[in-house]
């Protein structure tokens, strides 16, 4: 076995980032253990960058501070027909740089968010029309129903149209870009906050906006992010009073966290599962010894390398009992059905049984891609997963690598440059059809965005012949048993290897009090901080 492990340790840059702060009862100095690459709004779909993000930028709809949908840039919304929804704009709001918010932006950013280079294509599928009625009211004409259109443009962001033109923004960012855009350093939105400063890797100043449209909740004047990979640094500066905020706390610190006068962990059920997924798509493994052939087509492989994965042994071992095993690709809170479903017992005699039937008697070698600063463990986990195949004779190179690397490789923009890797996903619109159409859905066509990360290429037309079909049934009970036959099918087809929820764990100071919602989003515009 050879592990390559890139580190990204805090440096002295970072360090300096605090001294260099000045003390304020009402700057808020947070920390995470990984970057903001980018400040383009189109260029990751992912989680903690939507949540920084989501601090300048704005959608035409919110999540409260129960998940549930909620008007923002768009007052309010209809629909004058099952394939017509109609959005009006809120009047008077003018981005940080004073211009007009008007539908212009709105049609724009939907081509935008379409276009070649963006991570969130499935926010809005390539056959909708989006027709400008006048200057505060936009139709999004459909080609087919969809109850749940507007279900995740929460992080679905408007942009300025003229300051974009203006600026040589008009194309998203790719996550793979090798130089940075005007968009990926610079912001403008209708948001909470501005960025006074951008340096990647180093440091990010937020300060209020205080032309914006909403009476803020907050009492900050100022929100200091800095990254900080190294877990024994990052837990350090929280119970120092250095930063005021972690995300996320290592499990084995918690209860030195817990037990110190000045900080304390947030812990709740995160909506995120992650799992294990193959490339089921190229003739030949990009990483592997294998030639000529690419042993991950055969179902009995895949079946191998689940039952190879000693769930129970990682839940207690490395996630500490933070974790819930999971048999789907979506977390129990989400699914009323969930509970129909078992994982295969973990067997690694079976699974050897399973490798020679399919020709493998000795194994193989691959490479294994994982994140080392996203996930709860995500690293530790990789290589727990990496002694446990190797008990059925299957050789792993893992690269555990920081975010921004990793997702530039494994991503649609930099070419699905993977054969066997990690991935943790929280629907984004908290239904099981978000899933089924973004992680699990073929992506043989170019011109459709399903199956956008879906990096593996898993593809069984029956599955998405019901993934349509719960799109457009309004019937719940009648939905529910067609989201289960479709997780039937895939679970027949061991299309992936589902891991866990993993906790949340958020290491907070006593003097913050702030909102911690189930998606993992660490969003200050609810935060205050006593003196």
């Amino acid at each position: 076995m050879r592990v390559r492990q890139i580190l990204l340790a805090a440096t002295t840059a970072s360090i300096m980032a605090f001294a260099m702060t000045p003390a304020s009862a009402q700057t808020l100095r947070y920390a995470n253990q990984g970057d903001l690459k980018s400040l383009d709004p189109d260029t990751l779909n992912e989680t903690t960058t939507h949540a920084h993000l989501g601090q300048v930028y704005e959608g035409l709809v919110a999540r409260d501070k129960d998940l549930k949908i909620v008007p923002a840039l768009a007052e309010s919304w209809e629909t004058p027909e099952p394939t017509r929804w109609r959005f009006h704009l809120r009047k008077n709001i003018k981005f940080q740089n004073g211009d007009p918010f008007t539908a212009d932006d709105v049609v724009f950013s939907a081509d935008r968010v379409r276009a070649k280079g963006s991570n969130l294509q499935t926010r809005i599928d390539a056959d909708v029309k989006v027709v400008k009625v006048d200057d505060y009211t936009v139709d999004f004409v459909l080609t087919k129903p969809n109850p749940i259109l507007n279900s995740q443009w929460d992080t679905w962001y408007i942009m300025d149209k003229k300051w974009c033109e203006e600026n040589n923004a008009v194309a998203p960012t790719p996550a793979s870009a090798t130089s940075p855009s005007y968009a990926s350093l610079h912001a403008n939105g209708t948001g909470p906050f501005m960025i006074e400063s951008h340096q990647p890797g180093v440091k990010t100043v937020f300060k209020p906006n205080p032309n914006w449209w909403r009476k803020p909740e907050h009492n900050l004047k100022e929100i200091v992010f800095t990254p900080i990979a190294s877990d024994a640094t990052r837990v350090a500066a929280l119970l120092s009073g250095e930063v005021d905020i972690i995300e996320p706390v290592p499990i084995q610190d918690i209860s030195r966290v817990d037990a110190s006068p000045n900080a304390q962990v947030l812990k709740g059920p995160e909506l995120r599962t992650i799992f294990l997924g193959f490339d089921q798509t190229r003739d030949e493994l990009l990483y592997s010894n294998v030639k000529g052939k690419n042993p991950f087509k055969d179902v009995r492989v895949r079946e191998a390398f689940y039952k190879a994965i000693d769930i129970d042994l990682i839940k207690n071992r490395v996630m500490r009992g933070l974790s819930t095993p999971s048999a789907l690709m979506i977390a129990p809170q989400l699914f009323a059905l969930s509970k129909d479903f078992t994982r295969p017992k973990f067997d690694p005699v079976e699974a050897k049984k399973l490798l020679t039937e399919a020709g493998y008697p000795d194994g193989f070698e691959v490479t294994m891609d994982c994140p080392n600063d996203r996930y709860v463990n995500d690293a530790a986990i990789c290589q727990a997963v990496v002694g446990m195949l190797a008990r059925i004779g299957v050789k792993i190179d893992l690269l555990a690598q920081p975010k921004a690397q990793y997702f530039a490789k494994i991503l649609k923009p930099g070419g699905y440059q993977t054969s066997f890797y990690m991935l943790g996903w929280t629907p984004g619109t908290l239904d099981s059809h978000n899933v089924m159409y973004d992680i699990m859905g073929c992506r043989d066509d170019p011109k459709s965005p399903r199956g956008e990360t879906n990096l593996g290429g898993y593809c069984n037309k029956d599955f998405d012949a019901l993934t349509d079909k719960v799109l457009q049934e309004t019937d719940t009970d009648k939905r529910n048993q067609l989201i289960k036959q479709a997780f039937e099918i895939a679970n027949k087809d061991y299309a992936y290897i589902p891991l866990h929820q993993q906790a949340l764990a958020w290491g907070v100071s006593k003097k913050l009090k702030v909102v911690q919602r189930a998606d993992n989003q660490v969003l200050p515009y609810w935060m205050t901080k006593q003196e």
